[in-house]
């Protein structure tokens, strides 16, 4: 290597649970869906459970609620530019409203929104890779 030229750096490939892990540590990460045949990208603060699943919640009326039961892609990551590294999780699944009461108190309660507005929505999706 010579003076000037960045150092080589390449591309590891993370199993699920390292992945999973990597995206629980991460303050947010976007979710991207299809929004009137179009890709559409938000920005959101996520939870992730013991099975994976990923938990976001949103507004009513919401864009992401019309791509129910429709596959969407979740995205975080965390890159240091001047060294070149970092790492990024992209995982795909169907998105789903949550509708149990219990389910809705707790991520009310482990989860605060971005923004003034009132997020009062959950919606789940369990990767499918």
């Amino acid at each position: 290597m010579t003076a000037g030229t960045p150092p080589r750096v390449h591309m590891v490939e993370l199993d699920r649970d390292e992945a999973l892990k990597l995206l629980a540590e991460a303050p947010l990460g976007r979710v991207v869906f299809s929004h009137q045949a179009l890709p559409t990208i938000r920005p959101v603060n996520h939870l992730v459970e013991a099975n994976g699943d990923i938990v976001i919640h949103t507004h009513p009326g919401a864009a992401l609620l019309a791509a129910q039961s429709e596959v969407v892609a979740y995205e975080a990551d965390d890159l240091a530019p001047a060294t070149r590294t970092g790492w990024s999780v992209v995982v795909s699944g169907t998105a789903s409203q949550v509708s149990d009461p219990a389910e809705l108190a707790r991520y009310q309660a482990a989860l605060t929104p971005w923004g003034m507005r009132r997020w009062t929505t959950w919606c789940g999706s369990g990767p499918t890779s």
